[in-house]
C-alpha cells in the first residue's frame, strides 16, 4: 500500500437497525467502500497496481466516490468516467477535491450512457495501458468483497430467511446472497431494479432513479440466484425513503427507499421469516433533491403515498415512474425468462 494510511475500516461497517420485529436494515454510510478497498487490495497483492500507479473506472457516483477516497489516501492517481445525467455539482466537487480527474460524457437520453462511457474509458487505457481498471461490473472481486459483511450479519442477526437489495453491478446482492445461501439453503433473495433498466429484461431508456439499474448487463449479476425481481419507479422510492426517515430516523438515499419498500412488503407477508435489507448509502448527497420539498414539487406526479404492495406480473412488462411491479423470477437464467415475454 502507498500513501499515508487507508480509509478507516469503520467507514465500511453498516449499522444494523431493527425496523420491525422481523425486519432488519443494514445501513451503510457508503457501501461501495467494501468492494473499492477489496478490489484494490487484490490488485496490489497481484502486482497489477504498483506504488504511485493510476486507476480508471466508469461510475454513476458512489463507487467512484469510494475509489476516490481509497486512492487518495493510498497515493494513486484516479480517472473517473461518468455522464452528465449522473454527476451533480456537489458530488463533482467532492471527487475533484479528493484528486480525481473526471471525464463527463453527454447523456441526452438519460439512460446513463454506459456504452459511451466504456468507449471513453478504453481510450484512456489505450493512451496509458499501465493504468489499472477495476471493472466493477465484471470483476468477481466485487462480489467476494461482501464476505466480511455476510459474516457480520450472521454474528449480529443469526439466521436470515430473506435478503433484499438493489442491483446495479450485481456485486452486493449476489455476493452477499450467494454467501448467505451457503449457510441458509432456503434463503429467499429479492432483487430491486428500476424502470428502463436492462438488468431483468426491460428495454433501455431514461432512468430517473440512480444508484440501481443499468444499461449494460454485468457479469456479476447472477440471475439464477434471484427468487423475485421488483421494479420500483422513482416516485414510490422517494416516498419510501422519506417515510423511512420520518418513522425510523434512518436517513438514507433513494435507492435505499426502493429496497426498504420491497423489504417491508415481504416482512408483512412473511411474519415468521427474518428479513434483511441492504441500504447502500446515507441521504446527505440528496439533501437538495429528495429531502428538499421545493425541489420535489417539480417532479411530475409528486406527492404520492407509499404503496403497500406491488402489481404482480405474469411476464416482463415496462411500467412508469409511479409504478412498483413484481415478477416471480424463480432462479432462472435471463434468456429463459425473456424469451418471447417482453413487451413495452
Amino acid at each position: 500500500m502507498t500513501g499515508k494510511g487507508d480509509v478507516p475500516r469503520s467507514f465500511e461497517a453498516p449499522r444494523i437497525v431493527r425496523l420491525e420485529r422481523n425486519l432488519y436494515a443494514a445501513c451503510f454510510s457508503l457501501m461501495k467502500l467494501l468492494p473499492a478497498r477489496y478490489i484494490l487490495d487484490r490488485a496490489q497483492a497481484a502486482g497489477r497496481l504498483l506504488p504511485g500507479g493510476s486507476v480508471v473506472e466508469t461510475t454513476s457516483g458512489t463507487f467512484g466516490l469510494a475509489l476516490a477516497m481509497t486512492t487518495a489516501v493510498r497515493g494513486f492517481e484516479l480517472t473517473l468516467v461518468t455522464a452528465n445525467s449522473l454527476i451533480d455539482p456537489p458530488l463533482r466537487r467532492r471527487l475533484e477535491q479528493l484528486g480525481a480527474s473526471l471525464h463527463v460524457v453527454e447523456d441526452a437520453s438519460g439512460s446513463g450512457a454506459q456504452a459511451e462511457r466504456l468507449m471513453l474509458l478504453k481510450k484512456v487505457l489505450e493512451r496509458r495501458p499501465e493504468t489499472y481498471w477495476p471493472q466493477q461490473y465484471d470483476n468477481p472481486d466485487n462480489r467476494w468483497a461482501y464476505g466480511s459483511f455476510a459474516e457480520s450479519v450472521c454474528r449480529e442477526i443469526g439466521r436470515v430467511d430473506c435478503l433484499v437489495g438493489c442491483v446495479g453491478s450485481g456485486g452486493s446482492l449476489c455476493g452477499t446472497g450467494g454467501l448467505l445461501r451457503e449457510m441458509f439453503a432456503e434463503l429467499v433473495i429479492l432483487a430491486v431494479d428500476t424502470q428502463n433498466s436492462v438488468l431483468f429484461g426491460h428495454p433501455p431508456g431514461p432512468r430517473l432513479l440512480r444508484g440501481l439499474g443499468n444499461s449494460v448487463l454485468p457479469s456479476n449479476l447472477q440471475h439464477e440466484l434471484i427468487d423475485d425481481v421488483h421494479w420500483v419507479g422513482v416516485l414510490p422510492a422517494f416516498a419510501a425513503a422519506r417515510q423511512l426517515y420520518r418513522q425510523h430516523a434512518v436517513f438514507m438515499g433513494p435507492t435505499s427507499g426502493a429496497a426498504a419498500l420491497v423489504a417491508a412488503w415481504y416482512a408483512r407477508r412473511q411474519p415468521d421469516a427474518t428479513t434483511l435489507v441492504i441500504l447502500p448509502d446515507e441521504g446527505h448527497r440528496y439533501q437538495h433533491t429528495l429531502y428538499n420539498d421545493d425541489w420535489l414539487v417539480g417532479i411530475k406526479g409528486w406527492p404520492v403515498d407509499v404503496p403497500r404492495e406491488p402489481v404482480t406480473l405474469s411476464r416482463i412488462e415496462a411500467a412508469g415512474e409511479g409504478d412498483w411491479t413484481r415478477l416471480a423470477w424463480a432462479r432462472r437464467a435471463l434468456a429463459t425468462v425473456t424469451a418471447g415475454s417482453c413487451r413495452s
